[in-house]
Order: C-alpha cells, then sequence, then structure tokens
C-alpha cells in the first residue's frame, strides 16, 4: 500500500497550497517574494544544466528513433488530446480549468521520475535520461510556441514573442550557463544531490504558494466547486491512461526492444511539474495561474502513483523471465 501513498513533495505541495489558502501573500511583501521567486528558479534551471553530462547527452542522441516517438508523445499526441477536451461544454469543464488541462498538455516530460521508474522496471537508463532531458530542453521553446498555437485555435489568443522571450531568459540562459560550466562543477553538484535537493524543491514551492496567494485573493475556491475539481481528476487520469496504453503498444508495434519499451512508456506519458509551475508563471504573467497549475499538481500524483504500479509490474516480469531463462540453462 505504501506505493500509493503520496510522497514528500506532493504532502508539501498540499501544505502550501493550505498555507496560501489561509495565509495569503499580497501587496509590497507578494513583490519581494516574486523576486526572491524567479532568483530561485533562475538557480533551479542552473542546476539543472550544471548536472546533465553531455556524455549522456551524446551517447543519447544516436538513439533516434527512441527519442523521436518520446517527443511525439510528448508535444503532438498529449495536445492534441488536450483540444479534444476542448470539446466538453464549459457547464462541464470551466474555460479556467481546461486552460489548466490545455497548458498541461503541451508541457515536456519530467526527469528525476521517468528515470527513476525506468531504472526500477529494468528499462533503458541512459536512453531515459537523454529523452527526458531533452524534451526538457526542447520544452524551453515547444512549450510557449505550443500555447499560443493551440489557445489561437481555440480561440484564447495568439503565440507571444514576450513569452518566449522570458522563457529564454529566466529559464534557458541559467540552463545554458549551467552547462558551460558542468564540466568544472558538474561533478561536485551530482555529488551533492541531497544537499542541493531543497533548490529544487525549494523553487517551485515558492512558485506554487506565490500563485495560490494570489488566486485566493481572487477567490479561486468560491470560483470551482468540488465537481469541477472532480472533472479535473478524471480527465487527467483519461489523459494519462490514454498515453501509456498508446506508448507501451506503440513501442511494441514499432518493434522496439522490452526495454526501450519501458524507457518510451515512462518517459513519454509523464508531464513536469518543475518545468510546468516556472514556465506558467512567465507565459500567463499578470493572470490567476492557481487554475492554470491545479490541474498539473493533480495529475503530477496521479501520475507518480499510477507509474509506481506499472513499475513494479515491469520489474515482476523481468524477474520471472530471468528466473526461467536460468532454469531452462540448468536444463
Amino acid at each position: 500500500m505504501r506505493r500509493f501513498l503520496p510522497d514528500t513533495f506532493t504532502i508539501l505541495l498540499v501544505l502550501t497550497v493550505v498555507l496560501a489558502s489561509l495565509l495569503p501573500i499580497s501587496g509590497e511583501p507578494a513583490e519581494w517574494f516574486g523576486l526572491a521567486t524567479k532568483i530561485a528558479i533562475g538557480l533551479l534551471f542552473f542546476l539543472h544544466g550544471a548536472r546533465l553530462s553531455r556524455d549522456v547527452v551524446l551517447a543519447g542522441l544516436l538513439h533516434w528513433r527512441l527519442h523521436l516517438v518520446i517527443l511525439g508523445s510528448t508535444f503532438v499526441l498529449f495536445p492534441l488530446l488536450g483540444l479534444a477536451a476542448g470539446l466538453l461544454p464549459s457547464s462541464l469543464l470551466p474555460p479556467a480549468l481546461y486552460t489548466g488541462i490545455l497548458f498541461l498538455c503541451v508541457l515536456p516530460s519530467t526527469v528525476q521520475s521517468s528515470i527513476a521508474f525506468t531504472s526500477m522496471a529494468g528499462g533503458n537508463v541512459p536512453a531515459a535520461i537523454c529523452a527526458a532531458s531533452a524534451s526538457n530542453i526542447f520544452g524551453m521553446f515547444l512549450t510557449p510556441l505550443l500555447v499560443g498555437l493551440l489557445f489561437a485555435a481555440g480561440g484564447h489568443g495568439g503565440f507571444s514573442f514576450d513569452a518566449l522571450e522570458q522563457i529564454l531568459l529566466q529559464l534557458l540562459a541559467p540552463f545554458l550557463l549551467g552547462q558551460i560550466l558542468q564540466p568544472w562543477i558538474g561533478d561536485f553538484i551530482r555529488a551533492r544531490k541531497k544537499l542541493l535537493m531543497p533548490v529544487d524543491r525549494g523553487s517551485i514551492l515558492m512558485v506554487v504558494y506565490l500563485a495560490f496567494s494570489e488566486a485566493v485573493t481572487e477567490g479561486l475556491w468560491h470560483t470551482f466547486s468540488v465537481r469541477d475539481l472532480a472533472v479535473v481528476v478524471i480527465l487527467d487520469i483519461v489523459l494519462l491512461v490514454i498515453v501509456l496504453l498508446a506508448t507501451m503498444h506503440g513501442s511494441r508495434l514499432l518493434g522496439f526492444s522490452k526495454e526501450d519499451e519501458i524507457a518510451i512508456t515512462f518517459c513519454g506519458s509523464k508531464k513536469s511539474l518543475a518545468s510546468g509551475v516556472p514556465m506558467a508563471n512567465v507565459i500567463f504573467a499578470g493572470q490567476s495561474i492557481g487554475s492554470i497549475v491545479l490541474p498539473l499538481m493533480l495529475f503530477h500524483q496521479i501520475q507518480l502513483m499510477a507509474c509506481a504500479v506499472i513499475a513494479q509490474k515491469y520489474a515482476e516480469r523481468g524477474r520471472r523471465r530471468e528466473a526461467e531463462a536460468a532454469a531452462a540453462t540448468v536444463a
């Protein structure tokens, strides 16, 4: 039952939302807190760049078919499903929450959990490292582009060069600086992963607190009902199930090995909370992003619980195959 329980970070996220609901920050303190949040996010992406080994990138690029499938799932299949969700009537799915669903669908894949689940299931870990990292790098360009294209198609506005510029300055520039300095500081940072973890998680919690403080001040919890939240949870589950089935069975049809199938399944079905919340803060600047990141926060926990179960199933099957192969060799 432990795998169904929320992890520590999820509990912290919930507590942050509760804190923002009870004690929202506003006025001049919110402005200073917002500046501190931007600095923390810049540091977060700098550390992402400094951690990523260039050898891993170069080795992973050779497996281009696998990466194309994962990128196709992340930036083509998901967005199409997001557009399909727009067919639901606004009486069932309020426009503000649909914006969050659509934004969720154009985000890059996770890095840490994709790699962790691929390793747990006995998949192709080097390919997962490269694919998940590439998804986040491309996402800095593709996510704002897709937001512009899909929102324009749905009548919610068009592409914003200002948003792309802010993404490049606030997220990509620190990432590239980290990559430039990686040969000198990469080993040091990777060796102190636990020590630097508060920067990773703390920056996300800061953005969530600021976003929900603004949303609560504007009446977030008076705008949406329990039924609205239930609809979002159901949509998140449906999205995840469709993409899991598509990546799992699609990789088999395309002739990938079992190890590659595992990497494709986990990397191609996830969405990054760590990248999504900062991007929402930039792309939807001046708007209430609490309702926009809410579907993503719910999806985050759902994907962790579902993928934990799937990874266990893959691992059990792998152990059975090894035992059968060993028995056959003895016989």
